[in-house]
């Protein structure tokens, strides 16, 4: 049996509340769009500090559990417990808590007197391991050393170092790992750096008596002076470019690569109201102009928030159990009187995305951490206009500058998705309603 390196996750990480303190948005949260939007999606979850850092691995293989193979370089040599299984809701609920979200808004009867210092502060919102190895002889003329071997939960784990790579190449291949053309050179640029290899397969009977269907997600804890992830061995037996989600909770602030270039989506974007039905689709295909227009070469970012509130929520923050199970080991243990903090201290959620492969993506990425404490979000907006009958002049103004509101909508969601504008304005039924006079002022001046 030939067992398939999975190509999507390589690393070496040496690699709501809405309270009169916070300078809120206070939208109604309305709908989110997920990782399970993309095809062939990763996700990492990276708790960093004091170059002590966790890592989550989570991938969407598919395949028959006994093909399945990760290899994965480190920069020491893990001891079992630093090895654990994570429970994959503790991901889920992370991609969960900081996706891009659809938040809607209801305009109030404009001949009311009313204060829009609620508008306003939005405003200013935006700105803030194989089967037994072979005989020892034969390892030792590859140059293949077994530093370590582990069973933890389903997983049988090796930590193997290598003199070069040719090595390492065939020991992979006689132990019936499919090694991909270009491997090669990818592995010895590791070993160059005297990284191991961390190696794990499925023990398909420890699966079958945890009564697990499902790979779960593997944590490694290490020391390493280095903040990076790198990537490119998961890029030589890629299908096409590969979706990566990328979670970093720090104690600082936010974090962003040092060797590509960080890039915001845009957000706090109005949008029509029927973009509630399609917000999947939406955000799918806004994310892939915004690819194309970085030519393929940035990283995206999603969220930055404080781990403690969210302002409007997409799922609850994460508890202080649920962060330490992620690897966040420095915050508080103990609030005011002895009592546990419900949420997380000093956590500071990143979350990146990039779309990648070999071509625009050759060198691994490299992290920095920030004093960026600002909030962002993917946050975009829906406004229902006000239906009443009301008449007074300020009712009139409103409804004259309805329409070029409503086309402005058009036009953004045009920019954002690369949707074409006349299906837009068709599905808006722009056409439908009361166009008003739109001859050019001059040609009203003088009547023939």
């Amino acid at each position: 049996m030939r067992r398939w390196l999975v190509p999507v996750l390589t690393f070496a990480a040496g690699l709501f509340f809405c309270g009169a303190e916070a300078s809120a948005f206070c939208g109604f949260y309305v709908g989110k769009a997920d990782s399970t939007l993309f095809n062939k999606a990763s996700e990492v979850a990276i708790a960093r500090h004091d170059n002590k850092t966790v890592i989550t691995m989570a991938n969407d293989y598919e395949g028959d559990a006994k093909e399945f193979a990760l290899v994965v370089p480190v920069p020491t040599i893990l001891e079992k417990g630093q090895i654990h299984v994570g429970d994959p809701a503790l991901l889920k609920h992370l991609a969960d808590y900081s996706a891009p979200r659809l938040v809607e808004y209801f305009d109030e009867n404009p001949c009311r007197r009313y204060d829009l210092m609620e508008r306003r502060s939005m405003d200013a919102m935006k700105s803030m391991a194989p089967a037994a190895a072979s005989s020892k002889a034969r390892e030792q003329a590859l140059g293949i050393t077994i530093e370590a071997q582990y069973t933890v939960g389903e997983y049988d784990i090796l930590i193997l170092s290598a003199q070069e790579s040719a090595g390492l190449e065939t020991w992979l291949t006689e132990h019936e790992y499919r090694i991909p053309k270009g491997a090669s050179l990818v592995l010895h640029s590791y070993l160059k750096q005297g990284m191991k290899f961390f190696v794990a397969k499925v023990n398909v009977g420890e699966q079958a008596k945890l009564g697990l269907t499902h790979l779960r997600p593997l944590q490694i804890a290490f020391e390493s002076p280095k903040f990076m992830l790198p990537i490119r061995l998961g890029t030589v037996n890629a299908d096409g470019m590969q979706e990566l989600f990328i979670y970093l909770l720090t104690k600082q602030g936010r974090v962003e690569t040092t060797n590509y270039r960080t890039v915001r989506v845009p957000e706090a974007q109005d949008v029509p109201i029927y973009v509630k039905d399609r917000f999947g689709d939406f955000y799918r295909d806004l994310f892939s102009q915004q690819v194309k227009r970085e030519n393929q070469r940035g990283l995206f970012l999603e969220y930055a928030w404080d781990m403690n509130w969210c302002d409007p929520c997409a799922a609850n923050p994460l508890s202080a159990e649920e962060l330490r199970n992620l690897g966040v080991f420095w915050q508080e243990p103990q609030g005011r009187g002895g009592r546990s903090f419900p949420q997380g201290q000093n956590v500071f959620l990143t979350r990146l995305h990039v779309r990648y492969d070999a071509a625009h993506f050759p060198e691994d990425l490299v992290f920095q951490e920030t004093s960026d404490r600002a909030n962002f979000q993917a946050r975009y907006i829906i406004r229902h206009a006000w239906t009443g009958t009301d008449a007074c002049a300020a009712a009139t103004t409103y409804r004259e500058q309805l329409r070029e509101r409503y086309e402005r909508e058009a036009q953004t969601l045009a920019s954002l998705t690369g949707w074409k504008i006349e299906d837009i304005r068709h599905a808006m039924h722009i056409a439908s309603r009361p166009a008003g006079d739109e001859t050019p002022w001059y040609q009203r001046l003088w009547v023939n």
